[in-house]
């Protein structure tokens, strides 16, 4: 989930039910397998919508860490609400497996074969630590992307190499102050704010 269970009794229903969503959620890991497996389960059977593909909606993406930056590995196309894709990769590679943007992931593995092993990766090349967080509409939550490495608060992480928090709620970015409460809990390097396309001036007059 991308809020605390406490923040049910706080933020709009909307933002509630949106959050359960896994947008911007992703693993990162390295292994000493030259070839490993994703199996992940999404919260709804409804894998795609008319306007975004289920590639996008309910699949996972996993790229590489390369001397040039972070490369596009393969997406795990969903059929199912349980789902596998095979990655073959080259041993010791640096990977980060993002979660799908407009389902919940109920359950997500990673298998590598007998012998070998994940491991926690080295920090990051920039040192970044703390998260972008981006708070905002459905632009920012990922609509609509075709795949969970495409929205555009993914390519931003890859680009500055820094963790993100995606916290876009489709049709809700309103600057509510139970937001605003706790987006201020969070130990960010940075926030960015892209609620405008959800708001009135009015809204705006009152809750900037």
């Amino acid at each position: 989930d991308r809020l605390p269970a406490r923040a049910k009794a706080t933020v709009p229903p909307s933002v509630w039910g949106l959050s359960h969503h896994s947008a911007g959620m992703a693993l990162r890991f390295v292994s000493d397998a030259g070839s490993f497996k994703v199996r992940w389960a999404v919260r709804d059977s409804n894998l795609a919508m008319p306007h975004m593909p289920a590639t996008g909606v309910s699949g996972v993406d996993v790229y590489r860490r390369t001397p040039e930056g972070w490369r596009f590995v393969k997406n795990g196309r969903p059929a199912a609400v349980t789902n596998l894709v095979d990655v073959t990769l080259a041993p010791n590679t640096e990977c980060l497996v993002y979660l799908p943007l407009y389902n919940g992931t109920a359950m997500i593995e990673v298998g590598v074969p007998k012998g070998k092993t994940l491991a926690t990766p080295p920090p990051r090349a920039k040192g970044i630590t703390k998260p972008i967080v981006f708070y905002g509409t459905s632009i920012t939550h990922g609509g609509c992307a075709s795949r969970p490495g495409l929205a555009f608060t993914a390519v931003a992480g890859r680009m500055v190499d820094a963790p993100v928090i995606n916290l876009g709620f489709s049709g809700s970015g309103k600057m509510e102050m139970a937001l605003c409460d706790l987006l201020a809990e969070i130990d960010a390097s940075v926030y960015v704010l892209d609620c405008l396309w959800n708001m009135s001036d009015e809204l705006v007059r009152e809750r900037a």
